[in-house]
Protein backbone atom coordinates (compact mmCIF):
# COMPACT_ATOMS: atom_id res chain seq x y z
CA UNK A 1 0.00 0.00 0.00
CA UNK A 2 1.12 3.57 -0.55
CA UNK A 3 2.10 6.04 1.95
CA UNK A 4 1.56 9.58 1.31
CA UNK A 5 5.57 9.97 1.25
CA UNK A 6 6.02 6.91 -0.55
CA UNK A 7 4.89 5.84 -4.01
CA UNK A 8 4.50 1.28 -3.96
CA UNK A 9 4.26 0.20 -7.57
CA UNK A 10 4.16 -4.05 -8.41
CA UNK A 11 4.83 -4.84 -12.02
CA UNK A 12 4.95 -8.62 -12.33
CA UNK A 13 7.52 -9.69 -10.12
CA UNK A 14 9.11 -6.38 -9.73
CA UNK A 15 8.21 -3.22 -7.34
CA UNK A 16 9.08 0.03 -7.86
CA UNK A 17 9.89 2.37 -4.62
CA UNK A 18 9.51 5.94 -5.05
CA UNK A 19 10.86 8.24 -2.80
CA UNK A 20 8.00 10.95 -3.08
CA UNK A 21 8.48 14.39 -1.27
CA UNK A 22 9.74 15.99 -4.42
CA UNK A 23 8.98 19.60 -2.81
CA UNK A 24 11.68 18.16 0.67
CA UNK A 25 14.56 16.90 -2.13
CA UNK A 26 13.30 13.21 -0.87
CA UNK A 27 14.50 13.78 2.50
CA UNK A 28 13.89 10.83 4.74
CA UNK A 29 11.60 12.52 7.53
CA UNK A 30 10.54 9.78 10.14
CA UNK A 31 7.19 8.96 8.27
CA UNK A 32 9.27 8.09 5.15
CA UNK A 33 11.18 5.93 7.08
CA UNK A 34 8.40 3.88 8.80
CA UNK A 35 6.99 3.96 5.55
CA UNK A 36 9.89 1.94 4.13
CA UNK A 37 10.55 -0.14 6.87
CA UNK A 38 6.86 -1.71 6.97
CA UNK A 39 7.70 -2.04 3.00
CA UNK A 40 10.96 -3.83 3.77
CA UNK A 41 9.18 -6.13 5.81
CA UNK A 42 6.12 -7.22 3.82
CA UNK A 43 8.38 -7.80 0.72
CA UNK A 44 10.66 -10.18 2.85
CA UNK A 45 8.02 -12.83 3.11
CA UNK A 46 6.69 -12.34 -0.59
CA UNK A 47 8.04 -14.96 -2.71
CA UNK A 48 5.99 -13.27 -5.98
CA UNK A 49 8.35 -9.95 -5.55
CA UNK A 50 11.68 -10.95 -6.76
CA UNK A 51 13.50 -7.54 -7.46
CA UNK A 52 12.77 -4.34 -5.57
CA UNK A 53 14.00 -0.99 -7.06
CA UNK A 54 14.42 2.01 -4.80
CA UNK A 55 14.20 5.63 -6.71
CA UNK A 56 12.85 9.25 -6.41
CA UNK A 57 10.62 11.35 -7.43
CA UNK A 58 11.46 14.36 -9.85
CA UNK A 59 14.17 15.29 -11.25
CA UNK A 60 16.06 17.19 -8.87
CA UNK A 61 16.67 14.29 -6.07
CA UNK A 62 17.38 10.49 -5.08
CA UNK A 63 16.93 12.09 -1.91
CA UNK A 64 18.75 14.34 0.06
CA UNK A 65 19.11 12.82 3.04
CA UNK A 66 17.67 13.36 6.68
CA UNK A 67 15.04 15.87 6.49
CA UNK A 68 17.11 18.84 8.43
CA UNK A 69 13.79 21.00 9.42
CA UNK A 70 12.62 18.19 11.50
CA UNK A 71 15.66 17.27 12.78
CA UNK A 72 15.97 21.03 13.56
CA UNK A 73 12.80 20.35 15.84
CA UNK A 74 13.79 17.03 18.09
CA UNK A 75 15.36 16.44 21.39
CA UNK A 76 18.60 14.68 21.65
CA UNK A 77 16.98 11.82 22.28
CA UNK A 78 14.74 11.97 18.92
CA UNK A 79 17.84 11.74 17.14
CA UNK A 80 19.04 8.98 19.06
CA UNK A 81 15.83 7.30 17.86
CA UNK A 82 15.73 8.83 14.60
CA UNK A 83 19.25 7.43 13.59
CA UNK A 84 18.59 3.88 15.22
CA UNK A 85 15.87 3.75 12.54
CA UNK A 86 17.53 5.14 9.46
CA UNK A 87 20.17 2.78 10.39
CA UNK A 88 18.56 -0.70 11.10
CA UNK A 89 16.48 0.03 8.37
CA UNK A 90 19.12 0.56 5.71
CA UNK A 91 20.74 -3.00 7.38
CA UNK A 92 17.70 -4.40 6.98
CA UNK A 93 17.55 -2.91 2.93
CA UNK A 94 20.90 -4.42 2.92
CA UNK A 95 19.98 -8.18 4.27
CA UNK A 96 16.90 -8.09 2.38
CA UNK A 97 16.31 -11.66 0.66
CA UNK A 98 15.72 -10.45 -2.92
CA UNK A 99 18.52 -7.84 -4.75
CA UNK A 100 17.52 -4.38 -4.30
CA UNK A 101 18.56 -1.79 -7.03
CA UNK A 102 19.02 2.29 -6.64
CA UNK A 103 17.55 4.41 -9.50
CA UNK A 104 19.65 7.36 -8.39
CA UNK A 105 17.89 10.05 -10.63
CA UNK A 106 19.58 12.93 -8.68
CA UNK A 107 21.25 14.20 -5.79
CA UNK A 108 21.94 11.75 -2.93
CA UNK A 109 23.15 12.79 0.15
CA UNK A 110 24.16 11.91 3.13
CA UNK A 111 21.24 9.65 4.48
CA UNK A 112 20.29 9.50 0.78
CA UNK A 113 23.22 8.34 -0.11
CA UNK A 114 23.95 5.79 2.58
CA UNK A 115 20.19 4.33 1.53
CA UNK A 116 21.95 3.61 -2.28
CA UNK A 117 24.92 2.02 -0.97
CA UNK A 118 22.58 -0.25 1.10
CA UNK A 119 21.19 -1.76 -2.31
CA UNK A 120 22.57 -4.56 -4.27
CA UNK A 121 23.22 -2.46 -7.70
CA UNK A 122 23.11 1.14 -8.86
CA UNK A 123 22.50 2.95 -11.75
CA UNK A 124 22.28 6.28 -11.70
CA UNK A 125 21.10 9.41 -13.78
CA UNK A 126 24.26 11.41 -15.96
CA UNK A 127 23.01 14.31 -14.33
CA UNK A 128 23.09 12.73 -10.40
CA UNK A 129 25.26 13.98 -7.62
CA UNK A 130 26.31 11.64 -4.73
CA UNK A 131 28.44 12.45 -1.65
CA UNK A 132 28.52 11.81 2.52
CA UNK A 133 28.79 15.49 3.11
CA UNK A 134 28.01 14.76 7.25
CA UNK A 135 31.31 16.20 8.16
CA UNK A 136 30.20 19.56 6.77
CA UNK A 137 27.59 19.92 9.46
CA UNK A 138 29.68 18.46 12.27
CA UNK A 139 28.31 15.19 12.71
CA UNK A 140 29.21 11.90 11.09
CA UNK A 141 27.52 9.26 8.34
CA UNK A 142 25.32 7.33 10.77
CA UNK A 143 23.53 5.37 8.79
CA UNK A 144 26.20 2.96 7.62
CA UNK A 145 28.09 5.07 5.12
CA UNK A 146 31.79 4.69 6.70
CA UNK A 147 31.17 1.54 7.04
CA UNK A 148 29.66 0.62 3.30
CA UNK A 149 31.50 2.86 1.15
CA UNK A 150 35.09 2.27 2.13
CA UNK A 151 34.06 -1.69 1.19
CA UNK A 152 32.77 -0.44 -2.13
CA UNK A 153 35.33 2.03 -2.87
CA UNK A 154 38.38 1.36 -1.14
CA UNK A 155 39.45 3.07 1.97
CA UNK A 156 41.44 5.88 0.77
CA UNK A 157 39.21 7.09 -1.48
CA UNK A 158 36.23 6.90 1.25
CA UNK A 159 38.43 8.68 3.96
CA UNK A 160 38.91 11.35 1.40
CA UNK A 161 35.32 11.47 0.27
CA UNK A 162 33.82 11.28 3.69
CA UNK A 163 36.75 13.84 5.61
CA UNK A 164 36.15 16.63 2.95
CA UNK A 165 32.49 15.88 2.10
CA UNK A 166 33.08 15.86 -1.04
CA UNK A 167 30.33 15.26 -4.16
CA UNK A 168 31.21 13.11 -6.80
CA UNK A 169 29.21 13.22 -10.00
CA UNK A 170 27.88 10.14 -12.23
CA UNK A 171 30.89 9.95 -14.28
CA UNK A 172 33.12 10.01 -11.36
CA UNK A 173 30.89 7.22 -9.33
CA UNK A 174 30.82 5.26 -12.34
CA UNK A 175 34.53 4.88 -12.73
CA UNK A 176 35.04 4.42 -9.02
CA UNK A 177 33.09 1.31 -8.68
CA UNK A 178 30.16 3.57 -6.33
CA UNK A 179 27.56 3.14 -9.55
CA UNK A 180 27.27 0.42 -11.85
CA UNK A 181 26.51 2.48 -15.07
CA UNK A 182 25.62 6.40 -15.36
CA UNK A 183 22.96 6.74 -18.22
CA UNK A 184 20.82 9.14 -19.32
CA UNK A 185 18.09 10.68 -16.82
CA UNK A 186 15.27 9.97 -19.35
CA UNK A 187 16.44 5.79 -19.51
CA UNK A 188 17.87 5.51 -15.76
CA UNK A 189 14.03 3.43 -14.68
CA UNK A 190 13.98 1.46 -17.93
CA UNK A 191 17.52 0.75 -17.59
CA UNK A 192 16.90 -0.13 -13.76
CA UNK A 193 13.97 -2.45 -14.84
CA UNK A 194 15.73 -4.33 -17.11
CA UNK A 195 18.05 -5.22 -14.78
CA UNK A 196 15.24 -6.32 -12.27
CA UNK A 197 13.72 -8.25 -14.76
CA UNK A 198 16.83 -9.78 -15.67
CA UNK A 199 17.07 -10.97 -12.39
CA UNK A 200 13.64 -12.39 -11.69
CA UNK A 201 13.86 -14.55 -14.58
CA UNK A 202 16.19 -16.63 -12.72
CA UNK A 203 15.48 -19.20 -9.97
CA UNK A 204 14.65 -16.98 -6.51
CA UNK A 205 16.25 -19.32 -3.93
CA UNK A 206 19.58 -19.32 -6.04
CA UNK A 207 19.29 -15.67 -6.54
CA UNK A 208 18.90 -15.23 -3.00
CA UNK A 209 21.52 -17.80 -1.76
CA UNK A 210 24.39 -16.18 -4.20
CA UNK A 211 23.62 -12.74 -2.59
CA UNK A 212 23.91 -14.09 0.75
CA UNK A 213 27.21 -15.86 -0.45
CA UNK A 214 28.27 -12.94 -2.10
CA UNK A 215 27.49 -10.57 0.92
CA UNK A 216 28.50 -12.93 3.88
CA UNK A 217 31.48 -14.17 2.31
CA UNK A 218 33.09 -10.73 1.91
CA UNK A 219 32.96 -10.16 5.41
CA UNK A 220 35.67 -13.00 6.23
CA UNK A 221 38.64 -14.64 4.93
CA UNK A 222 38.77 -16.69 1.69
CA UNK A 223 38.75 -20.32 3.30
CA UNK A 224 35.69 -19.16 5.39
CA UNK A 225 34.04 -17.34 2.50
CA UNK A 226 34.07 -20.55 -0.08
CA UNK A 227 32.47 -22.75 3.19
CA UNK A 228 29.62 -19.88 3.11
CA UNK A 229 29.30 -20.55 -0.85
CA UNK A 230 29.26 -23.97 0.09
CA UNK A 231 26.51 -23.95 2.43
CA UNK A 232 24.55 -21.41 0.14
CA UNK A 233 24.87 -24.06 -2.86
CA UNK A 234 23.19 -26.87 -1.15
CA UNK A 235 20.23 -24.86 -0.36
CA UNK A 236 19.57 -25.08 -3.60
CA UNK A 237 20.72 -28.80 -4.45
CA UNK A 238 16.78 -30.22 -3.09
CA UNK A 239 15.23 -27.47 -4.43
CA UNK A 240 12.31 -28.37 -7.62
CA UNK A 241 13.51 -24.90 -9.30
CA UNK A 242 17.12 -26.71 -10.21
CA UNK A 243 14.77 -29.97 -11.26
CA UNK A 244 13.21 -27.30 -13.49
CA UNK A 245 16.63 -25.50 -15.00
CA UNK A 246 17.41 -29.23 -16.21
CA UNK A 247 14.58 -29.73 -17.43
CA UNK A 248 14.07 -26.66 -19.88
CA UNK A 249 17.79 -26.40 -20.58
CA UNK A 250 17.15 -30.14 -22.06
CA UNK A 251 13.61 -29.26 -23.65
CA UNK A 252 15.41 -25.81 -25.30
CA UNK A 253 12.54 -23.50 -23.13
CA UNK A 254 12.73 -21.15 -20.37
CA UNK A 255 11.87 -22.30 -17.21
CA UNK A 256 9.39 -21.59 -14.96
CA UNK A 257 10.78 -20.99 -11.49
CA UNK A 258 8.53 -21.07 -8.64
CA UNK A 259 10.75 -20.53 -5.61
CA UNK A 260 10.11 -23.92 -4.56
Amino acid sequence: MSHEGLRVEEDKQVCLLTLNRPEAMNALNMDLLLALREQVRSLRLRKDIRALIVTGAGERAFCAGADLKERAGMSQEQVKDYIHTIRDLFSAIEDLNKPVIAGINGVALGGGMELALACDIRFAAETATMGLTETKLAIIPGAGGTQRLPRIVGRSRAKEMILTGRRVDAAEAERIGLVTEACPWDALLARCRETADAIAENGPVAVEQAKFAIDKGLETDMNTGLAIESAAYWVTIPTEDRLEGLRAFREKRKPQYTGH
